[in-house]
């Protein structure tokens, strides 16, 4: 037999298909997410006391008005999932810059005083100045997160703050605050009305005039988020490694901070301290991006406005015709998550 028609030796094989990368891998998830967060906006749009067929919310979202369901889906649903995906993002890109700033996958953008800031500046404003509008809660709200924002990183040491005195100081101001919110709605009944309804977290009787009030700063916040990706990730290595790569480790730790208030504060304000997003959905989105900034940020802005928006929707549909608010049923199913996540052999580290 010629050599020419010769049989492949028995180990030769044809050639296997080439492996997918890494990066193709995380773009296949980020294209998921997108894929999700599109159906959990359409289940928003569609579920609630009253059942929408999708194609009547089609109809509602790009063709002439007139009739109940237009009514219900532009004027009161549609403000209420747009508002749920931009809380949900910037939770999401809070933690996920929060837990890379101070190397801890388990830190929380709370950690900085935000929700105690939020909560201590709307419950001020209640009981001295008597503001009962969302409007004012806002503002408000923006005004304490930034206060004790600014107040945590002046206490762990200002430019320079490590993330150890940071949690410690963090840790010092919410007991303060929280303290100080619990007081003052004891000593004022009505405050306690009021203040409860806000300070549950919920999307409920939220309009689209708040989104816009709210959506600079949120809008500021993400882009300085994901501006501040590649040193952060730096900063991850170890802050002699990021010295050594040039990274101004002071300037960017204080920008983080920047951005965790104006991404946490904004959500804060706009619909009540939402709890476990900012901590659970990045930790989880590490265990699949890995830990560099650059995937995780993205990942975390796609994936949480998924829980956010599924977790509202199941508070409508649970116990009809009354709602669960949307922070309870978060911190329901993230802490199941996050149990699931933590009783992994292999747990994402930073």
């Amino acid at each position: 037999m010629s050599a020419a028609t010769a049989p492949a030796p028995p180990d030769a094989a044809p050639d296997a298909p080439k492996p997918r990368t890494r990066a193709a891998v995380r773009s296949g998830g980020l294209v998921l997410g997108l894929v999700l967060l599109v159906a959990a906006a359409a289940l928003s749009l569609a579920v609630g006391t009253k059942q929408i067929p999708l194609d009547q919310v089609w109809s509602a979202l790009f063709g002439p008005s007139g009739t109940e369901n237009d009514a219900i889906v532009r004027d009161l649903r549609l403000p209420r999932t747009l508002i749920g995906a931009a809380v949900g993002a910037a939770l999401g890109l809070g933690g996920a810059v929060m837990q890379t700033l101070t190397r801890n996958p388990l830190a929380d953008p709370g950690l900085l005083g935000v929700n105690a800031g939020a909560a201590a500046a709307v419950v001020t404003a209640i009981s001295v100045l008597g503001i009962t509008s969302f409007t004012g809660y806002l503002w408000f709200a923006l005004i304490g997160a930034a206060v004790a924002a600014t107040a945590v990183n002046a206490l762990g040491g200002g430019r320079w703050a490590t993330p150890v005195r940071l949690a410690l100081a963090g840790t010092a101001v919410n007991a303060a605050l929280f303290g100080y919110v619990n007081g003052l709605q004891l000593w004022h009944l009505s405050t306690l009305d009021e203040m409860r309804y806000w300070s549950v977290g919920t999307l409920a009787g939220r309009d689209a005039a708040l989104l816009l009030k709210a959506a600079p700063l949120l809008v500021a916040g993400a882009l300085l988020a994901f501006a501040l990706a590649r040193p952060l990730g730096a900063i991850a290595l170890g802050e002699d490694h990021a010295l050594a790569l040039g990274t101004r480790v002071r300037r960017v730790r204080v920008l983080s901070v920047v951005a965790i208030t104006l991404l946490c504060g904004g959500a804060t304000a706009l619909c009540g301290p939402i709890g476990f997003i900012g901590l659970m959905i990045p930790h989880a989105a590490r265990a699949f991006c890995g830990p560099d900034p650059r995937w995780l940020m993205p990942y975390c802005a796609v994936f949480a406005p998924v829980l956010m928006l599924v977790s509202d929707v199941l508070g409508r549909v649970v116990v009809p015709p009354s709602e669960i608010e949307a922070g309870t049923v978060t911190a329901f199913i993230g802490g199941l998550l996050f149990i699931h996540l933590v009783r992994q052999r292999k747990v994402a580290q930073l």
